[in-house]
């Protein structure tokens, strides 16, 4: 029984702490940057700040899929689909961790409503994971599914030469991917309509709000 309190007092602490390093942005990835060693061309003072915005939004992103994979993985019947919901959100703390890296290189700054967000998120991962697996796997398999479709539309938008920020971005629009397919490969259902275009929404706002705040 002691065994047992003690395990999850632990569980709960590196949850905590996960959520602390993830609002505060402390994160630091495991795996080096993927644009390490490109070399970016020169860019002028708009074009830099806007880059920095649209990573910014996709910082918040990232802020939210690690709220949503906390909340899907504590309400996670199955075990093979906690430990993909683990592995998934240890892909994205390094998405996390670039883009705030690449943010202060370009004189940005990371959104003032993380904990906004992180909050949020963090009840509809809980709540996704509440309604079973398959539907806990359906939700993630959507959001990643939008995260990629709002990557390619921030490459389109990106400066040509900004190789290194083109780089970070490609490579987080590969894994999410990667991460939809897996949900796929699960077993997770089909969202209805509605539930997708209320995603959709969500997100909308999301975005254009974390574009300047």
């Amino acid at each position: 029984m002691n065994e047992q309190r003690t395990c999850s007092t632990d569980r709960l602490i590196s949850e905590l702490d996960r959520v602390l390093r993830t609002v505060m942005g402390v994160t630091r990835g495991s795996r080096p940057r993927p644009d390490e060693a490109v070399t970016g061309g020169e860019l002028g003072d708009a074009e830099r700040e806007h880059a920095a915005a649209l990573m910014r939004v996709n910082h918040v992103g990232e802020v939210c899929a690690q709220a949503l994979y906390q909340g899907q993985a504590l309400t996670a019947r199955n075990p093979a689909t906690r430990e993909s919901l683990k592995q998934a959100a240890g892909e994205e703390e390094d998405h996390l961790a670039w883009c705030a890296g690449r943010i202060e290189e370009l004189g940005g700054r990371t959104s003032l409503l993380n904990p906004l967000w992180y909050g949020g998120a963090l009840a509809m991962g809980i709540a996704a994971g509440a309604m079973g697996d398959r539907w806990n796997l359906a939700f993630l398999a959507e959001t990643e599914h939008q995260v990629e479709e709002h990557l390619s539309t921030h490459l389109q938008r990106l400066a040509p030469q900004d190789a290194r920020t083109r780089r970070i971005v490609e490579q987080m629009r590969f894994e999410e991917s990667a991460h939809r397919d897996t949900a796929l490969a699960l077993g997770a259902a089909e969202l209805p309509f509605p539930a997708k275009l209320a995603m959709r929404l969500a997100a909308g706002v999301m975005t254009r709000v974390a574009h300047y705040l």
